[in-house]
């Protein structure tokens, strides 16, 4: 028999009898709540008894509208989706891996703790890992890919160079090993020198632009985790 908490293809509409009246405005009070909660404590202690209590809303109300757990935490993801790169195109693959670095480290904080408390429980679901890929990380390798294409429209880099397809997988990768392998997140300015230091000579590149304020600094690389 299936778990109560299994969850329906995220392309199957709700049954009628799911709708409620609630606004979209605090739909996203509710997503919000259990994103934090998911960073606070993780998957596996998300219940729908404690974002009711966060959110003041009816525990019933949270089972008519989304039905389970797993339900309402890929609604959520869907639900705040959003581009933290967007329009970076600063005439040079260098600038733009140095400014998407920036915006990256400076959500660190907030996204790691998040596909952190996930990874796990996403592994068991494969709507709940479509939904964190979809909401945190297809967005971003989309659009450094569009970066390292651009350069290679340019003539920046050479159109076969090996090193090229494995960008995002290092910007990306690095951010979520860092807490890992030293206890810290990898914050802008280490995300920055990362860049010029592991990325920019792999691909035959140096800093052609200015780079991001604080991004070859020799300060504290992070802040240590809690």
């Amino acid at each position: 028999m299936p778990s109560p908490d299994s969850v329906r293809s995220v392309s199957e509409p709700a049954p009628a009898s799911r709708r409620s009246k609630i606004t979209p405005e605090r739909a996203q009070e509710l997503y919000t709540a259990v994103l934090d909660l998911l960073r606070e404590s993780g998957y596996e202690s998300l219940t729908m008894e404690g974002v009711a209590a966060r959110t003041r809303c009816g525990k019933s109300t949270l089972y008519r509208q989304w039905g389970s757990k797993p339900e309402l935490v890929v609604a959520a993801l869907h639900g705040t989706r959003r581009m933290r790169l967007p329009d970076i195109d600063t005439g040079t693959l260098a600038g733009d891996l140095l400014e998407a670095a920036r915006a990256i480290g400076e959500a660190s904080g907030r996204d790691t703790p998040l596909m952190h408390a996930l990874s796990h429980a996403a592994l068991q679901s494969p709507e709940l890992l479509c939904a964190l890929r979809e909401a945190l990380i297809l967005p971003e390798i989309a659009a450094i890919d569009a970066m390292v294409r651009r350069a290679r429209a340019r003539g920046d880099i050479a159109a076969d160079l090996p090193g090229a397809e494995y960008v995002a997988a290092q910007l990306l990768g690095v951010m979520r090993a860092r807490p890992l392998l030293e206890g810290r997140y990898a914050d802008a300015a280490y995300l920055c020198r990362f860049v010029e230091k592991a990325i920019l000579p792999g691909l035959g590149l140096g800093l052609t632009t200015e780079a991001p304020a604080g991004a070859l600094t020799d300060g504290d690389p992070g802040t240590p985790e809690s």
